[in-house]
């Protein structure tokens, strides 16, 4: 049987502090850049790095991946959900411009997306497209994924079950959280189970 290990981490605080980023390419704060190196340890060891192609993720990465001497990739659609007309605003700032629509997103994404924003029916299929992709040419590897809390959402959904309209309530993913899964191959299939999730 040969094991794959998935460590997702989510960036840690871009500057600009706490709102809907989305596709806003804002970089690490130097808090950013504190939680992410803290979150880290000496017994970490992977084969390789696969990270988004987002400043707030991939600066982190690459660094790391220079430290560790070990390969780096970039995958785009392992980028964060575009949320529309809510890119750029406090959740303080939407609930006083869309009042209710805020905790019907929460609610239910599916149904109650953002203006604009990209279907999470789309976020999740191309989420799962390049997560899966990575999981199959680094099978058997230890591999560390560099991206955001809505693509952690979405590949938790996809290894638990989790209906989409219940993927962004079911999970605190704050900055710099980890999350572990475990990838098992073997001649009667694949199985994936969730180690650990350390918000």
């Amino acid at each position: 049987m040969k094991t794959t290990t998935l460590d997702l981490i989510r960036h840690g605080e871009p500057e600009g502090g706490q709102m809907f980023r989305g596709s806003k390419d804002d970089p690490l704060s130097e808090m950013g850049w504190q939680q992410m190196r803290g979150a880290i340890t000496g017994n970490d060891r992977w084969d390789a790095i696969v990270t988004s192609p987002m400043a707030r993720c991939r600066h982190f990465a690459g660094e790391l991946a220079g430290q560790l001497r070990i390969p780096i990739h970039v995958e785009d659609e392992l980028r964060e959900i575009g949320f529309g007309e809510w890119e750029g605003l406090t959740s303080e700032q939407v609930q006083a411009r869309y009042g209710e629509q805020l905790s019907q997103f929460w609610q239910d994404p599916v149904s109650g997306q953002p203006p604009g924003a990209e279907a999470v029916v789309d976020f999740y299929q191309r989420v799962v497209s390049g997560y899966e992709r990575w999981q199959r040419q680094l099978a058997g590897k230890r591999v560390l994924i560099v991206c955001h809390g809505g693509v952690i959402r979405m590949v938790l959904a996809h290894v638990l079950g989790i209906p989409l309209d219940k993927s962004f309530s079911g999970f605190a993913v704050p900055y710099a959280c980890r999350s572990r899964i475990q990838v098992d191959h073997s001649e009667f299939g694949t199985f994936r189970c969730l180690i650990s999730h350390q918000p």
